[in-house]
């Protein structure tokens, strides 16, 4: 229950414990945690960092990943996030809800939300996922002075650029803006959408030196790569962003048809989390009997007297 006693929550900034998870030698390994149950298995399976996909959580919310949620929709997700799993988290701001101060401000509301790391795209609205054709990209010196200004605005929570260029403007346009916007202030890159293991090994060589984010995501235009193959090509932080809501989402799509097709849910029991396990994973009994250590009835002993 690290939200409700003090001496269980963390002492340093989120953007502090991130930071000092990414120096550690090693791939910082943040698995997509979609709300605060999933972030809660993330960690008990012993990750130490988690991402928050703007994919998963509009699809979350029945919507397209086209840059519809707002900045406070989005921190609702951070701090369910972080009440539930008190870990260091990176958060997709997609292209920053608007210009220069719209991007101070996600910046503020992310930090003040919990977040200890934010990145920010070069599309434009409407944008789209990163492994979709079809995008369009701000200029960019414009998408430099967004970096400038989440620097401005941040404390502690630490800024990562993404860069989509390498499938809109071609790889050396990709490495450019990437060097751009390392001046302009980005602690580290997410170069989106490389589609191959020497463009991966050739872009970390190119922006040597830089902390550099790659995407795992299934059903896209990069290959499967362990944590330790993005390790090995340059990467300190890898992101699963979508996978936790995909098998979720399979999951009640299988229950439905078979409670449609055989009349209750007699057919998926052996396939549910039992009530058990989803007390344990809740800490139910926990806040019980923390409940009952502070709050104890006191009755009134005869009558007042006048």
């Amino acid at each position: 229950m690290p939200y409700l006693i003090a001496d269980d929550l963390p002492k340093e900034s989120a953007g502090k414990r991130f930071r000092d998870a990414l120096n550690r030698p090693g791939i910082y390994q943040l698995p997509g945690a979609h709300n605060g149950q999933a972030a809660i298995q993330a960690r008990a399976a012993g990750f130490d960092g988690l991402y928050l996909s703007g994919a998963a959580m509009t699809a979350s919310m029945g919507l397209p990943d086209l840059g519809i949620i707002t900045v406070d929709e989005v921190a609702f997700f951070i701090r369910q996030i972080v009440r539930a799993s008190a870990l260091p988290l990176l958060v997709d701001g997609d292209t920053g809800y608007g210009e220069a101060l719209n991007v101070m401000h996600m910046v503020r509301t992310f930090e003040d939300a919990g977040a200890g790391a934010v990145h920010l795209e070069d599309q434009i609205l409407p944008k789209k996922c990163g492994h979709l054709n079809g995008k369009n990209l701000v200029p960019a010196g414009d998408m430099a002075a967004k970096v400038a200004a989440a620097k401005k605005a941040s404390r502690d929570i630490m800024i990562v650029a993404r860069t989509d260029a390498a499938g809109v403007e071609g790889y050396d346009a990709a490495v450019a803006r990437a060097r751009l916007y390392v001046e302009a202030g980005a602690d580290a890159i997410f170069p989106e959408a490389l589609v191959t293991r020497e463009m991966f090994e050739k872009f970390a060589g190119d922006l040597a030196g830089v902390p550099l984010l790659a995407n795992m995501t299934e059903f896209g235009k990069t290959p499967f790569y362990t944590a330790a193959e993005f390790e090995a090509m340059g990467y300190k932080m890898v992101i699963w962003p979508v996978s936790s809501l995909r098998v979720a989402n399979k999951a009640q799509a299988d229950l439905y048809a078979s409670i449609k097709a055989n009349g209750g849910t007699h057919k998926m029991v052996d396939r549910m989390q039992t009530r058990q396990e989803l007390y344990d994973t809740i800490g139910l009994h926990a806040f019980e009997e923390l409940d009952a250590s502070i709050i104890k009835t006191i009755v009134p002993q005869g009558m007042p007297q006048d």
